[in-house]
């Protein structure tokens, strides 16, 4: 058994949030990339430029790359055979979130209740969801989620009925009702299956898929390839200019269902599709 004592926890949390705030994950860098490459449109290609120059100026002056630093969202594997001591696992988690937006000078954007507004001036809490897993390592996936984008989300109980087309009706209706908002080009992580808040954790946690790596289900892949080809016909564009690069993106993830259900979440996430994962143990 692996014994992983939260002091290691707290510093590795801590570099996180400096980290993933400061430097645009190499997938989201890529994408852009080859986006300037293939975009027709000369104004759409000249803001994926600026958005790439913005990207450079944050990794070389350790600056944010986004004002909004966002919500702490993890994801945490936990191996059945690894033990954490020195304190709990979830204080530790929050403790690194506080000393990170502190010493990284991070935006603090989080309020303790949703209807007083009374900012908590550390980012935390921290929203946490855990998977117990075999082995004896703990791996910790990291996404600071800023709200301009996660406002745009949605989430519909189709009827199963629907099916594909419905689905892909709703995933390309919520982009396109979003419009400019979500500063564009977009990253959407879809959830289908499972309960109403099951799809909405399957839309968020196929956000920290890398850009371009397909579901491992052929028919899903294909799914997440003529999604993406039709929310690029929607001519929005990097920043709302127009253009074929709408999204730079779609990351589907599914689950089992109930036979009278068709849960559909989408999670809207802008080009600062940030990411990092941290792996403790064996």
């Amino acid at each position: 058994m692996t014994e992983i004592h939260v002091d290691q926890i707290i510093d590795e949390v801590r570099r996180m949030c400096i980290e993933a705030n400061v430097n645009l994950p190499p997938d989201v860098c890529r994408a852009l990339e080859k986006a300037v490459e293939s975009e027709g449109n000369p104004t759409a290609s000249s803001v994926l430029e600026l958005l790439l120059e913005n990207a450079d100026i944050a990794r070389n002056e350790c600056i944010p790359i986004c004002q909004d630093t966002g919500m702490a969202v993890f994801f945490v594997e936990v191996g059945q055979d690894c033990r954490i001591v020195g304190g709990g696992l979830t204080d530790a988690i929050n403790e690194g979130v506080m000393q990170g937006y502190q010493a990284g000078y991070l935006r603090k954007s989080i309020v303790s209740d949703p209807l007083e507004r009374l900012n908590t001036n550390d980012n935390t809490p921290a929203v946490i969801y855990y998977d117990i897993v075999p082995g004896e390592a703990l791996v910790i996936h990291f996404s600071p989620k800023g709200f301009g984008s996660e406002n745009m989300s949605q989430l519909k109980m189709l009827a199963p009925a629907e099916g594909v087309e419905g689905v892909k009706s709703f995933v390309v209706q919520v982009v396109r009702e979003a419009g400019p908002n979500p500063c564009p080009p977009v990253v959407l992580g879809v959830g289908i299956g499972g309960t109403m808040d099951k799809a909405a954790v399957l839309a968020k946690k196929a956000l920290f898929r890398p850009i371009g790596k397909r579901h491992p289900d052929p028919r899903i892949a294909r799914l997440e390839e003529e999604l993406l080809e039709l929310i690029n016909d929607l001519d929005i564009g990097p920043q709302g200019f127009g253009g074929r690069t709408t999204a730079l993106g779609v990351s589907i993830e599914t689950f089992p269902t109930h036979i009278a259900g068709l849960p559909v979440a989408v999670n809207v996430s802008c080009h600062v599709t940030r990411h990092l994962t941290t792996r403790l143990g064996r």
